[in-house]
């Protein structure tokens, strides 16, 4: 009889979901310390919580029971995932039960603007009646661009369709055809966006590659007057930048649920002219917060009682049947496509994975979408999982397969992944040693070995003298220590991987990047430490 544990505040819809199912007992435990959780989450099934609960490496040290963690919310910052995958317990989250409530909010935030709302209540309540300096624009026959077309971008789209207006949207992991059946249009790039839409709305995730991606050259290519909506991630805009373009009057307006830091205290937007801001409230709704709870409770039950997996996302370890050193294979191959996810911010159109040896033919297969995962995940709202990948690539028009090949002299096998991605193709080898541990062999034609893990830098440059020793020069000055280093020469160029005791500083990597020639491109990642099976 499944047991579970409701660790935080939920609505009582969710609660009722749980008393309602057929054998499943569940205790309500608010406020548990750190410590006293660890203590007695092993003896359930699953864990119910919102995000006032840490779950760490430590709360799962003795997980017992546990096989299951539903995160009522979309955020699992509150959830140490690699712990939980290393334990065999599943994490779910609600992905879908704030997407009206942010689209809705977005759409409100729009209205408000175009017609200034805001400003003549402010006037009417003053006790004026000056109707004249509230001309607003209506939306029907306006053209929005939506950046970001995912689960809130599309919903927005819907919304936007239903007023009237011309929907244009950007995002470079969808490709073109598969927009509203032909009613939104897809731009190819984002400057076309900018450059068409009189009304421009932020629903892409937030990532290295997509952090201050509205600054002031993308402000200044946008139409003169247009208005800005950002209900999405507060980095994705360059506030500083975003001040300036509506003080000098290039905007027509800016409205703003989120910030790079919050509160905003010392933002520059509080005094911009022509700006409407609201704390935080795309998802605060009651009907959102009710539904995050019963979303949470549904996917709980439907793993612990039916073994059906929605929402999820890390996935329990690879199929039962597979053995330690294969595990280790699919572990290689996602550090692999985490390499070359850096390299594919642009969009990503074609993952193929060719399995090379007799001893990972049946392993193909699930190699292909752990590469898709961690090739495109980084890039996308929310998480993949080996779950959702298939109808992710489906939706956005990604094409992923693989092939088996006898294994190559070199190894007995081996993994090659190839994306393309807008036009390029990137390539990387990997292998398991008879030590157990992965290794990258090649990365675009550069030969190497590096175990693929911690912090590591991806360092393009000219191939002449001095450029090793400015490198080490310039990360030595960080007090940042070099644990191992791989080097490659093709043609003109090298290649200089650098395994780091500790993430470079944006500080340190941009100076890197300052300096071309030589350095022709820097990239970093992150990886877990690898475990030996």
């Amino acid at each position: 009889m499944p047991h579970v544990l409701i660790a935080d505040k939920i609505a009582e819809q969710g609660l009722e979901r749980l008393r309602q199912a057929d054998g499943v007992t569940f205790d309500v435990r608010h406020g548990l310390s750190p410590t006293d959780l660890a203590d007695i989450i092993g003896d359930y099934d699953g864990v119910l919580i919102r995000s006032g609960v840490q779950i760490t490496q430590e709360t799962l040290a003795r997980p017992g029971r546990l096989v299951a963690i539903a995160r009522a919310g979309v955020g699992v910052d509150n959830v140490d995932l690699e712990a939980a995958t290393v334990a065999g317990v599943l994490v779910l989250n609600t992905p879908d039960a704030n997407t009206i409530s942010t689209a809705e909010h977005a759409f409100a935030l729009m209205l408000a603007l175009h017609r200034k709302i805001v400003s003549a209540h402010v006037h009417v309540a003053a006790g004026k009646w000056k109707r004249s300096e509230f001309q607003g624009d209506q939306l029907a026959g306006k053209t929005l661009g939506i950046l970001g077309y995912g689960r809130i971008g599309q919903a927005v789209a819907r919304r936007a369709l239903a007023f009237e207006m011309h929907v244009r949207a950007y995002d470079p992991f969808v490709r073109p055809g598969t927009a509203a059946e032909g009613a939104v249009i897809l731009d190819e790039n984002l400057s076309e966006l900018l450059r068409k839409s009189d009304c421009i709305t932020l629903h892409a995730s937030l990532s290295e590659s997509t952090r201050h991606m509205i600054g002031a050259d993308e402000l200044a290519a946008m139409k003169p007057g247009a208005k800005l909506i950002n209900c999405a991630r507060g980095a994705l805009v360059d506030e500083v930048a975003l001040a300036n373009a509506l003080n000098r009057g290039h905007l027509g307006g800016a409205a703003i649920d989120v910030y790079e830091n919050e509160p905003p205290t010392d933002s520059p937007l509080l005094g911009a002219k022509n700006i409407l801001l609201t704390p935080h409230l795309a998802a605060s709704t009651v009907e959102a917060q009710n539904r995050v709870s019963v979303d949470a409770a549904d996917a709980l039950l439907a793993y612990l009682l039916r073994g059906e997996i929605g929402s999820a996302v890390n996935v329990a370890g690879v199929p039962a049947v597979s053995t330690p050193r294969s595990r280790t294979f699919v572990d290689l191959c996602s550090r692999m496509g985490a390499l070359i996810s850096g390299s594919c911010a642009g969009g990503v159109e074609q993952i193929r994975v060719t399995a090379y040896g007799e001893a990972l033919e049946e392993l193909a297969s699930v190699l292909a979408w752990q590469a898709m995962i961690a090739v495109v995940g980084p890039h996308l709202e929310g998480r993949l999982n080996l779950v959702n990948a298939k109808d992710q690539a489906r939706r956005r028009g990604i094409k992923v397969d693989y092939a088996t090949e006898s294994a190559l002299p070199s190894f007995p096998a081996s993994i090659r992944l190839t994306v393309r991605s807008q036009g390029q193709q990137h390539e990387i080898e990997g292998t398991v040693f008879a030590d157990g541990k992965p290794r990258v062999v090649s990365m675009d034609g550069y030969r190497m070995e590096i175990v693929p893990e911690r912090c590591i830098v991806l360092i393009l440059n000219d191939d002449r003298p001095g450029v090793i020793g400015l490198v080490g020069q310039r990360v030595g000055d960080a007090g940042i220590n070099i644990a191992d280093m791989a080097l490659s020469r093709r043609g003109k160029t090298a290649l200089m991987v650098l395994k780091l005791d500790e993430p470079i500083p944006d500080e340190v990597r941009d100076a890197l990047r300052a300096m071309n020639p030589p350095i022709l491109s820097v990239r970093s990642v992150s990886l877990p430490p690898v475990r030996a099976e």
